[in-house]
């Protein structure tokens, strides 16, 4: 049992505890199921546009970062969240459509390879609109 008291073993560097408390907030404030799925959909682009810029800037170490971010949102958050069992069609798809995505940020990790990128951001895009424009709540376009 961890307390108040207790010694920490390993200090967050202050930037990167600002960044885990600016997280934690933005999930406490997504009310929904949708918003969360919403949020994945932003940090994977984000990172996707930050592995670019820093293939750009020949910064080895933070297209790793960038990159490790976008798979990590891709596969351990927009693909586990499908329901593979009541998703039918649709969500064997995007299970399908998100492993390639997975497979074009390896390669863009090995190779550096800015046009792989932009492959994944424009087949991700298109889904995040999509996903964004149902959510609950928003009026219906006539």
């Amino acid at each position: 049992m961890h307390t108040a008291a207790a010694p920490r073993a390993r200090q967050l560097h202050p930037a990167m505890a600002y960044q885990r408390v600016h997280i934690e907030s933005q999930i406490g404030g997504a009310s929904t199921p949708h918003r969360l799925v919403s949020m994945l959909f932003e940090g994977a682009l984000e990172a996707m546009h930050n592995a670019k810029g820093a293939i750009v800037g020949k910064n080895i170490e933070a297209k790793g970062r960038a990159i490790a971010r976008a798979v990590n949102i891709v596969d351990g958050g927009l693909r586990v969240s499908l329901d593979m069992n009541s998703g039918g069609k649709l969500a064997q798809d995007l299970h399908a459509l998100y492993g390639y995505i997975l497979q074009r940020l390896t390669y863009a990790n090995l190779k550096s390879d800015v046009n792989a990128i932009d492959e994944c951001i424009r087949l991700l895009q298109p889904i995040r609109e999509a996903w964004n424009s149902i959510e609950p709540g928003r009026p219906v376009a006539n």
